[in-house]
């Protein structure tokens, strides 16, 4: 489906409707231009590597592993900074992003999937979908384990607050460092833009190849109803979430990876943080599971 198809779909589907996210998903790539006139600084560097490792980790663990199919346990402190910290990917709050992926999980690769590549196109799974209005509200009927916790409320409904407390702390970080050691070469705009903008942009296609990359390349291990595929190099730039033909047979599982040779990143910052006792009750593939994969 190409761009002109997808935003034709979007309107012809939903009449009266606008492409209600569209100009802020134009503005943020744009706004990554402002990277050639801020300038490089090593500390640049560092502010886009920690942000994307951060985000992706409080996405794969948490809107993905914990939000959308319960996992494994935790507290209701550490529940809310995976909450927060997930929502300044800027891809709006926990409870609307469990919402349509459980969504997914149950139509996956059919009629009703908001973003299959398989019956809607490469480009609509990946990026034109969240461009439209129709999918910009949260379906709480799919998510009534949430719907309980007042905070994910008030974080799903202000979620451009995460957003801006990130930019706020990567510009005072910059400005104090612009002050204090002015040889590093950056500045608070210099580290927004770097660590909030290129990265964001960053985080978002890698999280959108897990909707579409991953249900097209890629070599499938279980006989699953959908195209759901297995795809390295998606695993390696998502933490653990490109074996997703893995993870679309036994979805419950903290663990996507189920071999040695299977890197999944985000499983073993889990363990790690199972070990400080910050999360519990890691749930994982049953070993008729492992039956199935060698047959």
């Amino acid at each position: 489906m190409t761009l002109l198809s997808a935003l034709k779909h979007c309107i012809s589907d939903h009449e009266n409707q606008l492409l209600l996210t569209k100009t802020p998903m134009i503005l943020m790539h744009l706004a990554c231009i402002g990277i050639f006139f801020t300038g490089f600084s090593w500390v640049a560097l560092v502010a886009l590597l920690v942000t994307y490792f951060v985000r992706v980790f409080a996405l794969t663990a948490g809107f993905h592993r914990y939000f959308s199919h319960r996992s494994f346990k935790t507290s209701r402190w550490f529940q809310f900074l995976l909450a927060w910290v997930g929502t300044s990917s800027a891809q709006l709050g926990p409870m609307w992003w469990a919402a349509n992926h459980r969504h997914h999980h149950q139509h996956s690769d059919k009629e009703p999937d908001i973003h299959s590549p398989v019956t809607r196109g490469f480009f609509w799974s990946h990026i034109g979908w969240v461009m439209c209005k129709a999918h910009s509200d949260t379906k709480y009927d799919r998510i009534k384990d949430l719907t309980k916790f007042p905070e994910l409320h008030f974080i799903d409904r202000f979620h451009v607050l995460p957003v801006l407390s990130l930019i706020a702390l990567l510009y005072g970080i910059g400005a104090i460092l612009n002050t204090c050691f002015p040889s590093l070469g950056t500045s608070g705009i210099q580290l927004v833009m770097w660590g909030f903008f290129l990265s964001t942009v960053f985080v978002y296609h890698v999280t959108f190849c897990v909707n579409s990359v991953t249900h097209i390349i890629g070599k499938k291990r279980f006989k699953t109803d959908d195209e759901s595929r297995n795809n390295w190099w998606v695993a390696l730039l998502t933490f653990g979430e490109g074996w997703h033909n893995n993870h679309h047979r036994w979805p419950l599982s903290a663990r996507q990876g189920m071999y040695w040779w299977e890197i999944d990143l985000t499983y073993y910052l889990l363990r790690f943080l199972q070990f400080c006792g910050l999360v519990w009750d890691l749930k994982l593939y049953p070993e008729k599971i492992y039956e199935e994969a060698r047959n």
